[in-house]
């Protein structure tokens, strides 16, 4: 386990999330007011990006790997959420509905790292 690596993922895709959906949102608020989609999909590519960088380093038992990884990406985000957003009470798209955004966000991310570790024990030939 690479926990430094994790952790610095983990800040860095907070950054990015919270910085592209705020140059995002509007976008999006304004031609689909009822939908909001930014969030779960900034956090799919983020997230996928960075989970491909840190597993593909990963040599044995990647499944377990991309799980811890994942739970880190979490507790990370979920402290970022609470010292820069809550705390200070700097309301983004992010925190007005919080509980939804911890549950879609633990889930993406569990999915996503997870599934890179299967992917990642596999012997892929691709002709």
């Amino acid at each position: 386990m690479k926990i430094k690596l994790a952790i610095i993922y983990g800040i860095v895709i907070w950054f990015l999330t919270y910085v592209l959906s705020s140059i995002l949102n509007p976008i999006f608020t304004d031609n689909l007011p009822d939908i909001n989609i930014v969030v779960p999909i900034i956090i799919i590519i983020v997230t996928g990006f960075f989970g491909i960088l840190y597993i593909r380093n990963i040599e044995e038992n990647e499944v377990i790997e991309g799980f811890t990884v994942g739970v880190i990406f979490i507790i990370i985000d979920v402290i970022c959420d609470y010292v820069f957003l809550i705390l200070p009470k700097h309301y983004t798209i992010m925190i007005r509905n919080y509980p939804m955004h911890i549950l879609s966000m633990t889930i993406i991310t569990l999915l996503i790292t997870t599934f890179l570790g299967y992917l990642a024990q596999m012997n892929i030939d691709l002709k």
